[in-house]
């Protein structure tokens, strides 16, 4: 068993060597679109709607419905709206999405998003048996869909076992996006050679905010401009990634 610690070294943002991007830019701001597939059966990834007596029901309409609206409506909302303001985000898919909802799937790839594996459904990696096949799946199926093999990892929920990592390498992808440990890119030792953790946030992040904190919009808003302002001025002297989740 690796120990998160042991797979990378400690160092300051202000010591370490600059980090210099391409262009000489200062930041990358990084938008990444969560489509997922919740399987019915199960219980859902995330709950709006608590539960009477606090007994979660399987099937749990009210939060699979919810689900079920931002694959109907929400989706198209927010493609229309990136669209508007130039953006391409990466869109951290469940590869089922491609089988079950392939209009979605579809739409994002002739939009030119970068698809980005999130497994083959949203379930905890802890109850999956086999990681790395459900890896190789989500990535066959991926490529066959939009003819690109994805490079990056996001495990559900941000979740990992101690030797995720070791699987995310051995099926060749080359970054992972589960850690919030950091405002730059670091390398990580794994069994099957060195992979990238790229920053994502927990804090700019509409489910931390508006689900878990009970914020409206315009806090989040705020806090996107907050960040981004601190990130900008850092960046001056070494980039910085920001990641809008």
């Amino acid at each position: 068993m690796t120990l998160p610690r042991e797979r990378f070294a400690y160092s300051s943002p202000f010591t370490r060597p600059p980090l210099k991007l391409p262009g000489n830019a200062r930041m990358i701001v990084w938008s990444v679109i969560n489509i997922e597939e919740w399987d019915i059966t199960r219980p859902m990834a995330r709950q709006l709607s608590q539960p009477p007596m606090g007994q979660t029901p399987i099937p749990d309409m009210p939060n699979w419905t919810w689900y079920e609206y931002g694959m109907r409506v929400g989706f198209w909302r927010l493609m229309r709206a990136l669209a508007h303001a130039r953006v391409r985000p990466t869109m951290s898919i469940n590869a089922k999405v491609c089988q079950t909802y392939p209009e979605v799937a579809a739409a994002a790839r002739d939009a030119g998003w970068e698809f980005m594996a999130h497994s083959y459904v949203q379930m905890p990696i802890q109850h999956i048996e086999d990681q790395r096949a459900i890896m190789r799946k989500s990535i066959e199926i991926i490529e066959s869909f939009t003819g690109k093999k994805p490079n990056g990892w996001l495990g559900p929920g941000r979740g990992q076992t101690f030797d995720t990592l070791d699987h995310v390498a051995a099926c060749g992808m080359t970054w992972f996006a589960d850690w919030v440990l950091d405002d730059q890119p670091i390398w990580v030792k794994t069994a099957h050679g060195p992979l990238l953790s790229i920053p994502y946030s927990a804090e700019i992040n509409d489910i931390t905010l508006m689900v878990s904190h009970h914020h409206e919009s315009d806090v989040l808003l705020k806090r996107t401009a907050d960040a981004f302002d601190r990130l900008y001025e850092e960046s001056a002297q070494s980039s910085r990634i920001m990641a809008i989740g």
